[in-house]
Order: C-alpha cells, then sequence, then structure tokens
C-alpha cells in the first residue's frame, strides 16, 4: 500500500519541528494499553509522534518478542483517536510490507538489525521506492563504518527522508548505564552527516529513568534534534523494559524540566566574546600539537636505545606507574579519569607505533 501525498506531506511537516518529540511504549501489549498511552501523550500536547514496539527482538527466544502484526490495527486506531503519526520498528521485509499496510509514518531500523548488512539491504529493498521517513538507529556495537553503511544502504532506496536515532553502544564492563552513550560517536556522525535529523533515546541509553533527565539535557545540549523517550501507562508492569519506561504525564515534566538551548543568536557582542574564546583554544590545541610532536621524538630516542639494547618496547609496570600518576593529577586538574584514560592509551599507541618503527628498521 502506498502513502498518499497528504499523509507524506504532514509527517515531513512534523518531522520538521524541533525539538521533536518521539514517545510511546517499549512494546504494544493489548489495544487499551496502547491507546490510552496514545491518549495521555496526546494530551500532554508536547509529543509529536507516537512509537510503539510491535515486533521486538530479544536476546533469548522465551522472552517477550512483541505482540505481532496483531499490534497494528492498535496502532491505527490510536493514531485516529489522538491525530499522531506513528512509527515502529522493522526488522525484516516482512514487518515493512506490514507495517506499510496499516499506514505507519515513519519506521525505524533497530540497534540490532543496524549490525547485519544483509538485514539492512533487505530492508532497503523493500523500501525502494516508497515515500516513508526512515530512521537508522546507531549498531549494538561501537562500529559507525555500520551507522554509515546502513544510512547509505537506506539513502539509495529513494524513501523520503533519513534520520538517525543515537541509543548507546554495548560495552563490556559497563554499570552506570545500559548502554554506553558514547557521545563522541554521535557527534561525528553528526559531523558526517550535517543535513541528518539526529535525536536521542535516553530510555535505551540508560536502562531506568532515573537518569533519562541527565542524558536527555546532554542530547540538547549538544545540539541533538530532538529525544525518543518510553511511556507506558503503568510503567512497573510494562512487558519489556519496565525500568526505563515512564508515565505519559511525566514524559511533559521530564520536557518540561529540559533548559531548551539554541545553536545560534543573532548577537554581534556574543561572536566577538566566542570568537576571541576559540582563538585561544586554538593556540591553545597548536601548543599540544607540537608537545605530542616533541613527545613522540623523545619516544623515538627511547626505541633507538631499546633497540641497542634489546629491550622491548611494552614495559608494563613503568606504564602502570604513568597511568596511575596522571590520575592523581587529573583529579586535581578536573580532568575525568575517562578522559584521561582515552587520552593516555592513544598517546601510549602512538609511542609505541613509533617505537616499533624504530625496532623493525633495517
Amino acid at each position: 500500500m502506498e502513502t498518499s501525498t497528504q499523509d507524506i506531506l504532514s509527517i515531513h511537516q512534523t518531522l520538521e519541528k524541533r525539538p521533536l518529540i518521539i514517545s510511546g511504549p517499549c512494546s504494544a501489549e493489548t489495544e487499551d494499553q496502547l491507546i490510552n498511552t496514545a491518549i495521555r501523550l496526546a494530551q500532554t500536547g508536547k509529543v509529536d509522534i507516537l512509537r510503539a514496539g510491535i515486533w521486538k527482538p530479544r536476546t533469548r527466544p522465551d522472552m517477550f518478542e512483541g505482540i505481532g502484526a496483531k499490534g497494528l490495527p492498535w496502532l491505527k486506531e490510536a493514531k485516529k483517536q489522538t491525530g499522531l503519526p506513528t512509527a515502529v520498528e522493522v526488522a525484516t521485509a516482512k514487518q515493512v510490507e506490514d507495517a506499510l499496510m496499516f499506514d505507519v509514518d515513519v519506521v525505524w531500523v533497530g540497534a540490532r538489525t543496524t549490525v547485519n548488512p544483509f538485514s539492512v539491504q533487505e530492508i532497503a529493498t523493500a523500501l525502494k521506492g516508497v515515500k516513508i521517513p526512515v530512521l537508522i538507529k546507531n549498531p549494538i556495537n561501537a562500529d559507525l563504518d555500520l551507522w554509515v553503511g546502513a544510512v547509505e544502504r537506506i539513502s539509495k532506496s529513494d524513501v523520503a527522508s533519513v534520520g538517525l536515532i543515537h541509543r548507546g553502544f554495548s560495552s563490556y564492563g559497563n554499570t552506570t548505564y545500559r548502554n554506553a552513550p558514547m557521545w563522541h560517536l554521535a557527534i561525528e556522525m553528526k559531523r558526517r552527516f550535517l543535513d541528518l535529523m539526529m535525536i536521542n533515546d535516553p530510555s535505551h541509553i540508560c536502562g531506568r529513568r532515573d537518569l533519562l533527565q541527565e542524558i536527555a539535557q546532554k542530547a540538547v545540549d549538544l545540539d541533538f534534534d530532538g529525544l525518543m523517550i518510553e511511556s507506558h501507562i503503568d510503567p512497573d508492569q510494562a512487558w519489556t523494559d519496565a525500568k526505563q519506561q515512564i508515565t505519559p504525564e511525566n514524559v511533559a515534566t521530564l520536557l518540561d524540566a529540559i533548559i531548551w538551548r539554541k545553536e545560534d543568536v543573532v548577537s554581534e557582542e556574543f561572536h566577538a566574546v566566542l570568537e576571541q574564546l576559540r582563538q585561544r583554544i586554538n593556540h591553545l590545541d597548536d601548543e599540544l600539537l607540537q608537545l605530542l610532536s616533541q613527545r613522540m621524538k623523545i619516544a623515538e630516542e627511547i626505541g633507538i636505545y631499546k633497540k641497542n639494547n634489546q629491550v622491548t618496547i611494552l614495559q608494563t609496570s613503568r606504564w602502570n606507574q604513568i597511568l596511575e600518576e596522571a590520575y592523581a593529577k587529573a583529579e586535581k586538574l578536573k580532568l575525568s579519569k575517562e578522559f584521561i584514560s582515552r587520552y593516555l592509551n592513544a598517546v601510549h599507541m602512538e609511542s609505541i607505533n613509533h617505537q616499533n618503527e624504530i625496532m623493525n628498521k633495517e
């Protein structure tokens, strides 16, 4: 079934809204649950698109994997009663076909699907020539090329528009968040695709409702275009992801508490002061690069000395000492341990590469 021209124009106008707010239950469970959630979200006046999980990719087969296609008429009825456009996740060509049959306005490719180019291509082929917006979540693992590849595949299908959803990345040893934000990867995607909308999904990053405000605010501060927040009429009784869902009314409360910042202001004084501060940063960056270059030259001298004395490049005790001393200094300098760790590891690997070249040079 093809989407009508009127629907295409309507959803396009909706997607132009900033901030764009998408909300709804992690899973459509019953018709009553879905429609009541939609009605309460609409009554807040703050939600632009209703989302609902119809098919749920679960880790284990004994977990609830979504109500399936029988939930699509509920979604269509919710749209009829509230006027909210609808969005669902799709992972196969059949799911795309079913979603279109019931006039779903927006589809998104989930994180577990983005990791598989075959699955993404199947969805892209099913969407060929269909004028519907498609949002693409980052892959569940921290692989930027997979995210880029998914954007390229879907874009070639001539869909109405493509957008990005940042929902965090699975990481070993992560304890604070369900999925580590890894903001630098999202920022890099924004840099590469300046024209694409990017919204943040704090629900899947946090995995718990008490952190939603913090992550949502940070996304807004980083100039994301909107938020996708999971909501439920009775979150604690939700069939999936109960801990990260909030009531429709709490969605409104969260949005009211956010400080919505602007990307720019029309003020000569503001830009003049900002330019002065940026020039100071530019000078410091130049100095840092010069210092790093000098550091690598010393590392090369060390490499020559080690080579002449048949000593290995990596000396773990020395590296551990450097880290411990740096962590102690970082706290006093108001630099996070996480940043120092990433910075020193990058510098260390560059130093090893320089020394390795010296060691193996004929």
